[in-house]
């Protein structure tokens, strides 16, 4: 019964999406630092700053802050005619698929957690002395997602096994079960920030993490899983872990700022519902990542603010191993198993913000990142399910003082549309192979806003 009520509160809390744009990473923690592309390592404007820079959030002062963003990533796909290789199985596939045209699937879905999700924000700080804060800070650390109802040729290619055969659909493409996954993730971060003396400042904070995952219409995979009761449809599984996120903040002058983080990689708990699925008998751990920043006082109403990020998609065994071993015997769900392939991302961040008055900021950024995604093999097939493509952000951002130390802050991000080529392949047991030309294809808006107060 505890259990269940942990898990019934984890999952009111966990409305992070899926693609937060820098593969599976936020642009960045914060409106202020959405606003700016997400520069904010040497740059702290609110109480979200315990997930960037933990260093910054003695320089706040006592302040709360809360918000919300409704993000709503389009994301799906596009194939040409299908061709084998090998003939037998495949060959038979491809006449198929190509026989009713499935060329064109869109995992955007439609409504609230499918086409647009909306993701809360909680900071909070105080000062201890001048020296010292404690805080906390409570965000989405965002995640995947895809809804491709029964629109995916997975679900064509089940379809076309009768039911005596021991097909899920019983040989109707609308009786399939939809096809796509789901994951959240939620951070809770206790932060401690201490200032050394008038230029430097550390930080720390201790991320508490719970991550909520479903998958359903996998049933592609059942022959290549080491657990088909443990692959697909097996409702809500949560897993909980933990990471350290340390930082340093220095004044080298009046005018520039230099800031740098660091954070552990999160051994995750397994999801057991999907031991079948995920190598490790279900884990899913969050990479590491560490970043360096510079804060520039160009004139006394601009400031800007550069960050460069590297986060180790390719160090963890779910998002980084090939899948490509799949076709050497490997199995879905055993130790070091195949995961999406991704590699490691480095991401480029730059904001600008300027006091129009005493009472209005307005904020501006870019973000750039190569895609971590790898579409060789059958890596287009499997992120499919999680094409976490995209590459270029704009931002805007504004503060509008409200008297009595209250202010609103808002931001949009525009995440450019992406396309991603790659070969869209799946393996028969006859050993054929089916494949089709294809790019994988997203683009992202996101509106935020939040209030904040000082006391």
């Amino acid at each position: 019964m505890k259990k269940s009520l942990t898990a019934l509160a984890i999952s009111a809390a966990l409305v992070a999406p899926a693609f937060a744009t820098n593969g599976m990473a936020p642009v960045g923690l914060g409106q202020a630092a959405k606003g700016m592309g997400g520069a904010s390592i040497a740059y702290p404007q609110d109480t979200l700053q315990g997930g960037n820079n933990p260093a910054g959030m003695a320089h706040l002062g006592n302040r709360m802050d809360v918000g919300i963003e409704i993000f709503m990533p389009d994301r799906g796909f596009n194939v040409g005619e299908y061709g084998s290789e090998g003939g037998g199985e495949a060959a038979e596939a491809a006449g198929m698929l190509n026989e009713i045209e499935a060329y064109s699937f869109d995992g955007t879905g439609s409504g609230v957690m499918e086409s647009w999700f909306p993701i809360p924000e909680f900071g909070y700080n105080r000062m201890i002395n001048d020296n010292l804060s404690v805080g906390v800070s409570v965000f989405g650390n965002g995640g995947m997602n895809t809804t491709y109802g029964n629109n995916h040729p997975f679900s064509h290619l089940l379809a076309a096994v009768p039911a005596e055969e021991g097909g899920p659909c019983e040989g109707n493409l609308f009786a399939c079960p939809d096809l796509g996954i789901d994951l959240m993730q939620l951070f809770v971060a206790p932060t401690i920030s201490y200032k050394v003396n008038d230029k430097l400042s550390i930080g720390a904070s201790l991320n508490l993490i719970a991550a909520r995952f479903s998958a359903e219409g996998l049933y592609m995979f059942g022959g290549q899983s080491s657990d088909m009761s443990a692959l697909t449809n097996n409702g809500n599984s949560y897993a909980y872990g933990a990471s350290l996120r340390v930082g340093m903040q220095a004044q080298l002058s009046d005018a520039i700022t230099v800031g740098a983080t660091y954070q552990t990689k999160a051994n995750m708990s397994e999801f057991d519902e999907y031991a079948g699925l995920f190598p490790d008998q279900g884990t899913m751990d969050i990479p590491a990542n560490w970043g360096v920043g510079i804060a520039i006082k160009a004139t006394d109403k601009l400031d800007i603010a550069m960050d460069v990020m590297q986060i180790m998609y390719g160090e963890t065994n779910a998002m980084g191993n090939s899948p490509n071993s799949l076709m050497t015997g490997a199995q879905l769900g055993n130790s070091n198993g195949p995961g999406f392939g991704w590699e490691n991302q480095t991401v480029y961040k730059l904001g600008m913000a300027y006091q129009y008055s005493d009472d209005l900021t307005l904020r501006a950024g870019l973000n750039y990142g190569e895609t971590p995604v790898n579409t060789e093999g059958l890596g287009f097939a499997f992120n499919t399910l999680a094409p976490g493509v995209t590459e270029k952000h704009v931002t805007l951002g504004f503060t509008k003082g409200l008297g009595d130390g209250a202010s609103i802050t808002g931001s949009y991000i525009r995440t450019m549309s992406k396309s991603q080529d790659g070969l869209f392949m799946l393996g028969f047991p006859d050993h054929t192979a089916l494949a089709s030309d294809g790019e994988i294809e997203m683009d992202q808006h996101a509106f935020g806003i939040s209030y904040n107060k000082k006391f």
